[in-house]
């Protein structure tokens, strides 16, 4: 008999393994087909095994059954203050960092402090999204009109931020590391607001798959300031 079952918790191949180990470790399973993106297991037993006999199997994992009108798609959130206290609390985090950083402020430059907030935030973003870059490009594939037909660029999305951040940080090559922001993320903000416009309740990918937070208008916000900041940068 085959069953199907949703697990929490796995983030990577080796959760894959240990998860597939475990079950086909039981005498009764024949088989175990796991589904990394999809969050769920395929088991082919001999005779119907307890719940908590799987559980047992598999250690911190969670299992629970899948019925044939489930979604295994994670639940997305209501937006609110709550929600988004982790965006917020990373956004005031880099803000405070950067303009301490022209401590004690003798001769403060708004454009010092423009290029090292645009740093932190390309760091600091591309960190959470390689902490589970599958996880990342399953979400980014969703909404944005580059990943949804070349799957590859969630994989390189995170990579091309980090690389943004190291030359903010550096000042290096300023006219084009300007010119890039304004291309990828002004880009990157049309299927932000084409999934706003349409009212698709789907998760936002800025802070990877690390948290779970809706997609709203706050994300076009986040991504046109960036743009902004990089126009201004131009600019001048």
């Amino acid at each position: 008999m085959n069953q199907t079952f949703l697990i929490s918790g796995m983030t990577c191949q080796a959760c894959v393994h240990s998860v597939k180990s475990g079950l086909e470790s039981e005498p009764g399973i024949k088989e175990a087909k796991i589904d990394l993106e999809r969050g769920i297991a395929e088991v082919e037993m001999d005779t119907q095994i307890p719940l908590e006999t799987l559980q047992l199997l598999i250690g911190h994992y969670k299992i629970s059954p899948l019925t044939e009108n489930e979604n295994p798609e994670e639940e997305i959130p209501e937006a609110s203050l709550t929600t988004y206290r982790p965006l917020i609390l990373i956004l005031l985090f880099i803000t405070g960092i950067t303009l301490l950083a022209q401590f004690p402020f003798d001769s403060f430059s708004f454009m010092d402090w423009m290029r090292h907030f645009m740093a932190g935030f390309f760091l600091v973003f591309s960190f959470f999204k390689l902490i589970n870059i599958q996880g990342f490009a399953k979400s980014y594939s969703m909404y944005d009109i580059i990943a949804g037909r070349w799957k590859a660029w969630g994989y390189i999305y995170p990579y091309v931020e980090l690389t943004l951040g190291i030359l903010y940080l550096t000042n290096l090559f300023p006219f084009y590391t300007n010119l890039a922001t304004v291309v990828i993320l002004g880009v990157s903000s049309i299927g932000v607001i084409k999934s706003n416009l349409n009212k698709r309740k789907i998760k936002c990918a800025c802070l990877g798959d690390v948290f779970n937070l809706p997609m709203t208008t706050v994300t076009i916000i986040e991504d046109l300031l960036m743009v902004g900041m990089a126009l201004v940068m131009l600019a001048i």
